[in-house]
């Protein structure tokens, strides 16, 4: 069984063939070597499949799809909203957050956000990598950019929101995830938010206001902390 585990945006049927896109093109011929014969496994939110290599060169590679070898799986109900931080913990952020199953990505501009933009290519690309990697069929849906104000004010009522506040002395417990639908970890920006917008925050009705640590956390390390103790306590239900 092949190790390599590549992305497929598209329908796949069995016994059906697709040319591969270039950049995947490039990774199997010219990276991974791979030959005539080989077989990879494509994923995507239907399942995943067992193909094999039919026709290779160092500009087009074509595959057949031989048999579906996994099932679709139920997508995680926690998702994540981040305020915007520089290129490089944004990214760490985008690849971790993806690794722990999250299962959409809303990146969020409040008052002392310094990064107003993300590169959106950048991030889908790093999202599906850490799809391919840790084994799983949903990339996170990674959302437009939305001013605080805007992302409180479109909270889906069914959604609680566990805002993770420097402020709060409060641990979350098995029941404050109970009964719920879906599950919002909100991190704020490195400043942390102003005291109008924490005031709005803690007025939404579904909100559960929680410390990660006693420590101040980078953001990057706050987003990894939050989900991985938000799935334990979901795991442990």
């Amino acid at each position: 069984m092949s190790n390599i585990r590549l992305y497929f945006p598209d329908n796949i049927e069995e016994n059906s063939t697709s040319l591969l896109s270039k950049e995947h093109t490039h990774y199997v011929a010219n990276v991974m070597r791979m030959k005539r014969g080989s077989n990879i496994i494509f994923f995507n939110k239907e399942g995943e499949w067992l193909s094999e290599i039919i026709f290779l060169d160092k500009d087009r590679v074509e595959v057949k799809f031989l048999n579906k070898t996994k099932e679709s799986s139920k997508p995680s109900n926690i998702e994540l909203a981040i305020c915007l931080v520089k290129k490089n913990p944004m990214e760490l952020i985008l690849q971790k957050a993806t690794e722990l199953g999250v299962n959409r990505i809303t990146p969020i501009i409040s008052e002392r956000t310094e990064i107003k933009e993300l590169n959106y290519e950048r991030a889908q690309k790093i999202s599906i990598e850490a799809t391919e990697q840790s084994n799983q069929l949903n990339p996170p849906k990674i959302t437009d950019v939305m001013k605080l104000k805007d992302f409180l004010s479109t909270l889906d009522r069914n959604t609680k929101l566990l805002f993770a506040d420097v402020n709060s002395n409060d641990y979350l417990k098995n029941g404050d995830l109970k009964d719920s639908k879906s599950l919002c970890i909100l991190i704020g920006p490195e400043g942390d938010f102003s005291p109008s917008e924490r005031k709005s925050i803690l007025e939404n009705s579904s909100v559960k206001p929680f410390t990660i640590s006693k420590n101040i956390l980078r953001s990057d390390t706050a987003v990894i902390s939050a989900i991985s103790l938000v799935n334990f306590i979901n795991n442990s239900h």
